[in-house]
């Protein structure tokens, strides 16, 4: 009779540990993926705050010449304003280079996300297998059985038969 231990029992194993391990790192990129929206969401408040800045700079250079006044003044409103601008600019800079990390991190997780339903989707496969296999042993250990039930009745009805 056949042994009733699933052939592919290591199989399982294996491939169970991979989903494991491809679960790990989906939380793994997910983390990822939330440190650098936060990163984003802080640079992008930085840049708000020097956009401020700049419109408050902006008021003042226009009230400050409805007022009037002196140009050397004004030149140096100017200036200012120029270096604020700058400053503007470098960060816009910075707010597109994380938006392009925040987007590398999502696909990275999309990426991982997906090669766990892969590697989910074999482990099922390896399980309907294992059910499958499960009915047929299951059917031919009663098979074996019923055989044997027939040959010991027959065995007692030929004792039975020579005794008379």
């Amino acid at each position: 009779m056949k042994s009733t231990e699933y052939p592919l029992k290591q199989v399982i194993q294996v491939k169970q540990r991979r989903v494991d391990q491809a679960e790990k790192m989906a939380i793994e990129k997910r983390n990822i993926l939330e440190k650098e929206q936060k990163k984003l969401a802080e640079l992008e408040a930085q840049r708000d705050e020097v956009k401020k800045h700049k419109q408050q700079k902006l008021e003042q250079l226009r009230h400050t010449m409805d007022e009037g006044t002196t140009s050397a003044k004004i030149q140096q409103m100017k200036a200012y304003l120029k270096v604020v601008d700058e400053k503007l600019k470098g960060e816009e800079k910075k707010v597109k280079e994380q938006k392009s990390q925040v987007d590398l991190a999502q696909k990275n997780l999309e990426e991982a996300k997906a090669d766990l339903r892969k590697k989910r989707q074999e482990v099922e496969k390896i399980l309907t297998h294992k059910k499958g296999w499960e009915k047929e042993i299951h059917k031919e250990i009663q098979k074996q059985e019923a055989l044997e039930e027939d040959e010991i009745g027959s065995i007692i009805h030929s004792l039975h038969r020579r005794r008379a």
